[in-house]
């Protein structure tokens, strides 16, 4: 799997992803997480302008996936409650993991990916994301405890140190 910067030629076919990224969580118990059209298309615009969003793509060079890639600090990440941050080293964040569900392994992709870039990853999720809860804790995320995204909806917040 190739991964790369995206591009605004890429957007479209992103919001295709995160299209079919918010059908797979509704289906799998997890239906309040991405509401209301997040993520925005001007929300992942900006992202591509500022450089923090990626593209996953599969042998023959289609996106399958994306990802953002943001480094600290993240305002949502100031404040924790139930729990601590391992470290209060610089950190990456790992946000919007997607993918259209045509091959496995993105997330696995997008981790090993993003730990050759920074050794100190955080990421968060809804506590009904079970599945990004399992695949996060099975490549060596702990839970830290609690925070808030800009909505004020709670997110569990995890954290990986290499």
């Amino acid at each position: 799997m190739n991964i790369r910067k995206a591009t605004p030629v890429d957007l479209n076919r992103l919001m295709e992803i995160f299209d079919a990224a918010r059908r797979f969580m509704a289906k799998t118990g997890n239906p309040n997480q991405w509401i209301n059209g997040y993520p925005q298309r001007e929300l992942i615009a900006d992202e591509i302008s500022r450089g923090d969003c990626y593209v996953c793509e599969n042998k023959e060079g289609k996106a399958i996936g994306t990802f953002c890639f943001v480094p600290s600090p993240d305002p949502n990440y100031a404040r924790i409650e139930n729990g601590a941050w391992l470290n209060d080293e610089p950190y990456h964040v790992i946000h919007r993991i997607a993918s259209d569900g045509s091959e496995k392994g993105i997330f696995q992709a997008c981790v090993n990916w993003c730990a050759l870039h920074d050794s100190n990853l955080r990421a968060d999720t809804h506590a009904d994301n079970k599945v990004m809860q399992h695949l996060l804790e099975q490549n060596g995320f702990t839970p830290c405890g609690i925070i808030y995204v800009a909505n004020g909806t709670p997110r569990i917040a995890y954290q990986r140190v290499i």
